[in-house]
């Protein structure tokens, strides 16, 4: 490759997405009107949040439940890291399919619209789904990190 493409295809590197782009769910701090906790769902693109989502990991009377144990009691994903399935359609919504890179009897997890949200991670917004599936095709993303 010559320095001249270089230098042309430089802007170009510079602004794609990295391959390293993943989801981060947190818990925000504050809670909707009946005491729900808001997460908040960002994309991290080498380190720097691209964009985030308001999200619900739950309702409030099953934040303090076993979150490894099922066949499910509502409450919020387990802390670590797993792989985000492309976005599907699910009926009307849209899905996108979360697999553990960790040990645990939790399945059928994913990212949809709903609320309450309970053991998956709801998006309560329809157009925030839409725009959050978009981004995850954009960046690549392969991953989330459930951090608390």
């Amino acid at each position: 490759m010559t320095l001249r493409a270089l230098t042309l295809m430089l802007p170009l590197i510079l602004s794609a997405p990295s391959l390293a782009a993943e989801l981060e769910l947190r818990r925000s701090g504050s809670s909707y009107a009946n005491g729900d906790p808001i997460w908040v769902l960002q994309l991290r693109d080498g380190g720097q949040v691209q964009d985030q989502w308001q999200a619900v990991a739950s309702a409030k009377r099953h934040q303090q439940l076993d979150r490894r144990w099922s066949p499910g009691n509502g409450s919020p994903l387990p802390k670590g890291t797993y792989r985000v399935g492309a976005p599907e359609p699910w009926g009307a919504d849209l899905w996108l399919q979360l697999d553990p890179l960790f040990p645990t009897s939790r399945s059928a997890l994913g990212i949809h619209n709903c609320y309450p949200g309970i053991g998956c991670i709801c998006i309560p917004d329809r157009q925030e789904l839409s725009d959050l599936a978009d981004a995850v095709r954009r960046y690549n993303v392969t991953r989330l990190k459930v951090v608390d």
